[in-house]
């Protein structure tokens, strides 16, 4: 009888042996129930949550856990007694979570980074001891519906990037002591909102969302003001009228947009102003016709009454580093503007107001950059517009049928993602620019945040989102008129009411003041080609500018911090900016590559706009597919 070799009866015992001991070797804990056992043994210090695991999947069983395939979709523990922290990297591995509810526990110290919760619809947090600062991380819980951090020990300002969570429906930050301004919050699915008893200041946004609520939201926050409250806010100075209020500090590019509402820092220093009084004598030498002479002496009046009324900022009180005592106020005479000039609606538009309405209008500086200087101007009539009035200098020495031409062409521009340009005004050495005021900030602010804290970069669908809007609007300006934009950066790109990106600015780079020293950022938005010479901008000049504020929403690095590689080196630079964990890799390298493509060296390598806009759109639509596959799995 043939026997097998002693060799190969050892080895096939060997195997067996083996296979005996890792079908006696207990099974790995599931990951779920790990998460489970260690939060339970920093934050229940009191033993509360009888939790034991004698089966593979007990932890389904267990008390306020709700499995679905074997994976952990709800976690609520509330009123459970718990004391203790909450530590990081627990719960935070249930990636399947939808709902968490930890409320009325005695839990203390910070929140923990609760970013990896992608799928979390549901959290409450209330009613603990929690401290610290209001949580960055759930700025990217973008599935979050309802909110809760009330009742914490929560302190210091509310994030302006709170308007990112637009699906919440509900949200609670009462009784903690939250500081600062409110946040712009326009989310159209927010039906309950309650901020009361923090130590929030300053107006309240007005949005379509937050003018739906009532007073009881926002009590308890005394220094809060605005007709939601039936509290009226501090008036500001007067459009081109008396200087009442100190002087502005000089502003960085954060605040040369329409995002920031520049309040004077402190009326302790009183300026020195000089209010010119010029009184206009006409000497009537020969008896005229009594009718023209009434004319005439009504005509002087009113001239006199706009003298007065004529007070504007120095060119140089916000390009300079003066402080505040030594800056100086200069009157300008507007005689000549009201002999010559009128004010312009485009395209049709009612006129809603006069030039003397908007030379009454109580005024607060935004902005000054190449074009010129930024008003936010309140009329009588409760409107607010933005008034832009171009450098002087610039528009001395152009010609006036030619602004005309060009303001016009500009006005017929109309689309969702442009601030609608609604009236112009022109006269001897004066030009205003009148667009629709965006209340909601820019761009700029939304990307980098305070100057005090490093924003993490916008959760990847909201940078979708953005170049989306921004490319539709430079698509247009391209396809319907030989316009360009000519000055496109994240300053320029504003907020809307609905938080769309709206572009503003546009097609006024042939006013720019070429003496006006840009700061490196600006100067980074321009291309190669433009650098030298503004009247070499073309259209394709705006792809490349597009291409780099899209590496800035990405990376929430400056313009002027972007390094110069090779495609391939520029999305490790990108993923390496996003401390990303590789989950969103497919979608970045797309959007790198948009913006790799756009910001080429030679105007012949960058697409057309509308080209560029398609491949967004094309990016957009496979998430979307993503999407739509997630929902129906779940």
């Amino acid at each position: 009888m043939h026997r097998p070799p002693k060799t190969a009866t050892t080895l096939l015992a060997l195997l067996l042996y083996m296979l005996r001991l890792v079908s006696c070797a207990p099974p790995a804990l599931p990951s779920d129930a790990v998460a489970l056992l260690s939060f339970k043994q920093e934050a229940d210090e009191d033993n509360k949550l009888l939790y034991a695991l004698n089966e593979r999947y007990d932890y389904c069983e267990w008390q306020g856990v709700k499995c679905a395939q074997g994976r952990v979709v709800r976690f609520v523990v509330q009123s459970m007694g718990l004391r203790g922290p909450f530590p990081p990297d627990t719960l935070t591995r249930l990636d399947q979570l939808r709902v968490m509810s930890l409320r009325n526990n005695s839990l203390f110290g910070p929140i923990p980074d609760l970013s990896p919760l992608s799928n979390l619809k549901t959290l409450f947090l209330d009613h603990n001891n929690f401290s610290g600062s209001f949580p960055p991380s759930l700025l990217l819980l973008h599935r979050i519906l309802t909110l809760s951090l009330s009742h914490n020990n929560l302190s210091g300002s509310l994030p302006v990037r709170l308007t990112l969570l637009d699906r919440l429906i509900a949200l609670r930050l009462d009784s903690n002591n939250f500081s600062g301004a409110l946040p712009p919050l326009n989310q159209t699915a927010l039906k309950l909102l309650n901020v009361s008893n923090n130590n929030l200041s300053g107006p309240i946004p007005v949005t379509p969302t937050l003018s739906k609520l009532n007073a009881a939201s926002f009590s308890g926050n005394p220094s809060l003001c605005g007709e939601i409250v039936h509290r009226e806010c501090d008036s500001r100075s007067r459009f081109f009228g008396p200087a009442t209020s100190s002087s502005t500090a000089p502003l960085s590019q954060s605040e040369q947009s329409q995002g920031i509402l520049v309040v004077p820092a402190s009326t302790k220093t009183k300026r020195h102003q000089k209010t010119g009084l010029v009184v206009v004598g006409f000497v009537v030498a020969v008896v005229l016709v009594s009718v023209f002479g009434v004319a005439v002496a009504s005509l002087v009046k009113r001239r006199q009454t706009a003298v007065g009324k004529a007070v504007v900022v120095e060119r140089g009180e916000v390009e300079g580093g003066v402080e505040e005592g030594e800056k100086e106020v200069k009157v300008r005479r507007m005689e000549e503007a009201h002999r010559s000039g009128k004010l312009v609606f485009c395209c049709g538009e009612v006129q809603q107001y006069t030039l003397e309405m908007l030379m009454r209008a109580s005024a607060e500086l935004l902005g000054r950059g190449s074009v010129g200087t930024t008003y936010k101007a309140v009329l009588d009539s409760r409107l607010i517009v933005t008034v832009k009035r171009l450098d002087g200098r610039k528009s001395e020495g152009s010609d006036g049928a030619v602004f005309e031409r060009h303001m016009e062409a500009v006005g017929r521009l109309r689309h969702p993602n442009l601030v609608p340009l609604r009236a112009y005004f022109q006269a001897k050495g004066e030009r205003l620019v009148i667009y629709d005021y965006q209340p909601n900030g820019s761009l700029f602010n939304l990307v980098h945040g305070s100057r005090s804290a490093r924003a993490k970069p916008l959760h990847w669908t909201s940078c979708l989102k953005i170049a989306e809007d921004v490319a539709h609007g430079l698509a247009y300006i391209h396809q319907v008129s030989s316009l360009i934009h000519g000055n496109l950066k994240s300053s320029n790109v504003l907020l809307g009411t609905d938080f769309e990106a709206c572009i503003t600015d546009y097609c006024l780079a042939l006013f720019a003041d070429s003496s006006f020293s840009e700061d490196p950022d600006s100067a980074a938005y321009k291309a190669p080609e433009a650098r030298n010479s503004s009247r070499r901008a073309t259209s394709k000049s705006d792809v490349y500018a597009f291409g780099v504020l899209l590496l800035e929403l990405l990376t929430g690095k400056h313009p002027s911090q972007h390094p110069f590689l090779a495609p391939a080196d520029l999305q490790d630079w990108v993923r390496a900016m996003r401390d990303d964990d590789g989950s969103e890799d497919n979608r970045l390298e797309m959007l790198t590559e948009v913006a790799s493509i756009c910001s080429a060296t030679s105007p012949e390598q960058r697409p057309a706009m509308l080209l560029v806009l398609k491949m967004i759109q094309g990016i957009k639509d496979s998430v979307s597919m993503e999407d739509t596959s997630f929902t129906r799995l779940s």
